[in-house]
């Protein structure tokens, strides 16, 4: 169905009145609106989703009703207009169908999103640093983002996430972007530094902008990383996004030096009385700058996380993700071109953020091109990578598959010091043996309650 019919058929004029119905009460609007949601979704999944949210926003304790309302109460009226149209109608219920069609199309698979980084420059040097050995004095040019952010949403594409370096470096081409492919979401991850007041309200005026700001812990465990001063830089910038009204949460990578920080209560409840929605977790991973076995999260410590995020979930009025040990909600790895894909500032075409192989510059090709790179379809062909999705990853939970697809797609590494996979992952085995035996006593803990759950109900 093209895009146009299929919009007008929805209506984003009726959205709009849908979302200012329920800012004018949203404690009790919300069940209505999650009703109504159900009647118009196309996708069976996501008429599922509508139940389930009609079900929560009745409950008045419950945290994602809380986390909903607050949201209502805390973004402008603009903000909530602009970014539920753009995310509830052009990247969810519309974006399936279109993407289908490019797939027909093209014969390829099309991602739900994009990673790109607008520069490889940063005003930081974090110890760590996923990035570092890029070659930090590279900007990707204005006309190859707004192309790739075109062809991306022809073939139904509108959910960009941006990443660098430090992408507000680039400041008003991020907003001159933004406000071009004004159909269409933008998720920035950004140290905060640069957040003014004054961008703050621009951001606020897009309406089509959200933010994940880094953090290490508090001050003391920000600041050792990011450098003196980073800390408080960060709590103003969250206070200036939210006084615009700016959708906002925290990224956090946990480390063997701050995982007990991060995953605390003390930690989680300052982000939420901060104002954060939502948050990101990363566990560290060995590429970059400095790569150190050593700095990773212990399995011990990667289990500590996971269960700290679970009884978060049912407990706080935040949407926190772990990207590693959330596996088993996407069915495994999402990368490769199945639900994402990076692309970096020198516009080398990647897997993953954390995979610094390429096959293609996007410089040289369009974007349906690059989605059948060698290496992406490698990717698809042996995803998931563990029947326990626990372990998802290829690099730290299951290394040997990529130095095996990286080496069958004779693909280049993108960083300076030209580390290969067998260097990368190797090391690793280790790791991935110890978690691997935590995390399959896990699964086998889950699909016990699992089996016990569904023998009461019958």
């Amino acid at each position: 169905m093209p895009f146009e019919i299929a919009k007008s058929m929805v209506g984003e004029a009726a959205l709009k009145q849908g979302l200012k119905y329920i800012r004018n009460n949203p404690e009790k609007n919300l069940v209505n609106l999650a009703k109504w949601g159900g009647r118009l979704a196309r996708e069976p999944m996501h008429k599922q989703y509508a139940r389930q949210w009609a079900e929560m926003f009745a409950d008045d304790n419950n945290n994602w009703r809380n986390l909903a309302v607050k949201a209502l109460n805390q973004l402008s009226p603009g903000v909530v207009e602009r970014s539920g149209v753009n995310m509830f109608l052009n990247a969810g219920i519309l974006s399936p169908a279109r993407r289908k069609e490019g797939e027909e199309k093209y014969g390829v698979h099309v991602p739900w999103a994009i990673l790109i980084d607008p520069t490889g420059r940063c005003n930081l040097r974090c110890k760590g640093c996923w990035a570092a050995e890029y070659d930090r004095s590279q900007d990707m040019d204005y006309e190859t983002l707004d192309r790739v952010m075109t062809e991306a949403e022809d073939i139904g594409v509108n959910f960009f996430v941006i990443s660098g370096g430090e992408p507000t470096v680039r400041m008003d081409d991020l907003i001159s972007l933004a406000r071009k492919h004004n159909e269409s979401m933008f998720h920035v991850f950004s140290n905060g530094t640069l957040i003014t007041r004054e961008r703050a309200q621009q951001f606020a005026e897009l309406g089509n902008m959200t933010f994940a700001i880094s953090l290490e812990g508090f001050e003391e465990e920000t600041d050792a990383r990011r450098g003196k001063g980073v800390f408080q830089k960060v709590m103003q910038a969250m206070d200036n996004l939210k006084e615009a009204g700016v959708p906002f949460g925290f990224s956090a990578t946990y480390t063997r030096e701050n995982t007990e920080i991060l995953g605390s209560d003390e930690w989680i409840d300052l982000m939420i009385d901060k104002g954060c929605l939502l948050g990101w977790l990363f566990t560290y991973v060995p590429v970059g700058g400095e790569a150190d076995l050593d700095y990773m999260a212990t399995p011990e410590q990667r289990l500590f996380m996971l269960r700290q995020v679970r009884k978060w979930r049912s407990e706080k009025p935040i949407f926190v993700a772990d990207f590693w040990n959330d596996g088993v909600f996407t069915q495994g790895c999402i990368a490769g071109g199945r639900n994402y894909f990076h692309i970096n500032a020198m516009g080398d075409v990647e897997p993953c953020a954390f995979v610094h192989y390429a096959n293609m510059n996007i410089k040289e090709t369009s974007l349906v091109e690059a989605l059948k790179s060698p290496l992406f379809l490698e990717y698809q062909k042996h995803q998931p990578f563990n029947s326990n999705f626990m372990r998802p990853c290829p690099i730290i939970d299951n290394p040997e598959w990529l130095e095996k697809m990286v080496d069958e797609t004779k693909a280049y590494s993108t960083q300076k010091n030209g580390v290969s996979a067998a260097q990368l992952c190797r090391p690793l085995h280790g790791y991935a043996k110890t978690w691997g035996e935590i995390a399959d006593n896990v699964k086998a803990e889950d699909d016990k309650s699992t089996a016990e759950s569904q023998t009461d109900v019958q």
